[in-house]
């Protein structure tokens, strides 16, 4: 949990400066720190004192309450985490030319094993019974429609969309489309 918020600390600094239209260097004029400072926390490359978050999120002319308000909504978002298609958050790993990162997911659980499978279904598949694994799961739909099932609810995911669960909760899924579908399967043991 503690690199989940340190990622949407700096996703949620950068996405009030540029909603704001502040550039890196007015912020950092501002906050009386270096425009390379700012970059590196948007980034998720450097974790910033309580001072300098503080001082950086009054000189976006921000209270705390509404700078974390948002935040707030990921942690208590119950046991599933669905993030669409195009949700996917930029982010900058290394200045290569044509390399172009999109966060799809990031949270901490713990786990000792981790495996990746695709899982290929033919129009029409379904999984009748509900099961339950002793992982955590990501699935990211690469192509096709399904519909997962989790507990009471029914959630229809699309090519692009990622779904993260705790598969203890009993689940079932089934090709919800007209063509065959592909996901790509993680599972954190």
């Amino acid at each position: 949990m503690q690199e989940d918020l340190i990622l949407l600390i700096g996703e949620q600094l950068k996405s009030k400066r540029t909603q704001k239209n502040i550039t890196l260097e007015d912020l950092a004029n501002r906050a009386g720190v270096t425009k390379g400072l700012i970059s590196q926390i948007e980034n998720n490359r450097t974790v910033p004192s309580l001072a300098v978050l503080f001082n950086l999120i009054h000189s976006l002319g921000e209270d705390l309450k509404s700078f974390f308000e948002d935040m707030h909504e990921h942690f208590i978002n119950g046991h599933v985490l669905i993030v669409r298609s195009g949700e996917e958050k930029p982010f900058e790993k290394e200045p290569v030319k044509g390399f172009s990162y999109k966060r799809i997911l990031t949270k901490s659980v713990i786990a000792q094993a981790v495996d990746i499978a695709l899982l290929e279904l033919k129009k029409g598949a379904a999984r009748k019974q509900m099961i339950q694994t002793d992982a955590f799961e990501c699935k990211h739909i690469l192509k096709g429609s399904v519909e997962y099932q989790i507990e009471k609810e029914k959630f229809i995911l699309n090519a692009g969309d990622t779904l993260f669960f705790d598969g203890r909760a009993k689940h079932r899924l089934r090709n919800a489309g007209n063509t065959d579908a592909a996901i790509l399967v993680v599972y954190l043991f």
